[in-house]
């Protein structure tokens, strides 16, 4: 039965996506006619629409817990990250949000214009300095322009139980945007996980935790991230291995969705 819930669901979400990217290649044809807003407006109504087919087709469904701890401005998202799920849901929860993504994703046809055109932070994870330097004239325009930024420090997904390293450039965002910096701990990958077909029925948690200052020393704030992601994760049942940090996961880049 998993097997057959999984298949519909992504058959769900390709048909979903293939639907919404016709209906881009129109609006962009359409030039000065196309509603104002509208690339905005597209990429909320497809993570909603990917998102809508979880509960009934696979039984997932998901819950948010700690939305006071949620600034009621712009602020700095740093989400732990196990499933593609996690970057669909925060379209969802914030208004335009702007996620620190890897530029390969830019190259995908009709996908990565999109990026571009909903003022997505591209960066490429393989530029050394260059990339810390396009990760913050990104949040330069994101704090600009009033929006939520939204930043995945593991670099990659990375199975539950499982502690990977945290790269600084989530500080060096920090630090430059002066937003606060908010945790979210998640066991998203408990029922969606990395590259998994298949689906597990269940609910999803994603819990906002209290947010830190951004004016911490560097040193301090990776400290403090990596207690607070180990701390959520075992709250949900999920500890973390005590010192140990699995250096097989992660990027060499501040912290791009994979």
């Amino acid at each position: 039965m998993i097997l057959l819930r999984s298949t519909l669901f992504n058959l769900w979400f390709y048909s979903v996506t293939t639907g919404f990217t016709l209906g881009s290649l129109v609006l962009r044809l359409a030039g000065p006619l196309a509603p104002a807003g509208w690339p905005e407006g597209l990429v909320r109504r497809w993570g909603a629409t990917v998102l809508a087919g979880l509960r009934p087709l696979c039984g997932i469904r998901y819950e948010v817990s700690g939305w006071e701890n949620l600034p009621a401005g712009p602020s700095l998202v740093v989400s732990m990250h196990q499933s593609a799920f996690d970057t669909l849901v925060w379209l969802l929860l914030l208004r335009n949000p702007a996620y620190v993504l890897k530029r390969e994703l830019t190259r995908i046809p009709v996908f990565g214009p999109m990026c571009g055109l909903v003022g997505m932070i591209a960066v490429d994870r393989g530029a050394g300095p260059a990339a810390i330097r396009a990760l913050l004239r990104g949040g330069d325009r994101a704090v600009a322009q009033g929006r939520t930024i939204v930043i995945f420090p593991e670099g990659t997904r990375v199975p539950p139980r499982v502690r990977a390293t945290l790269h600084p450039g989530v500080a060096a965002l920090a630090s430059r945007t002066r937003l606060p910096v908010v945790p979210v701990a998640t066991d998203s990958g408990l029922h969606w996980g990395r590259r998994a077909f298949r689906k597990f029925p269940g609910t999803i948690h994603i819990v906002i935790r209290k947010p830190l200052p951004a004016d911490l020393p560097r040193g301090e704030l990776m400290a403090r991230l990596g207690a607070e992601f180990a701390e959520g994760s075992a709250a949900l049942g999920m500890p973390l291995p005590a010192g140990h940090v699995d250096k097989s996961v992660g990027t060499a880049s501040g912290g791009l969705p994979g």
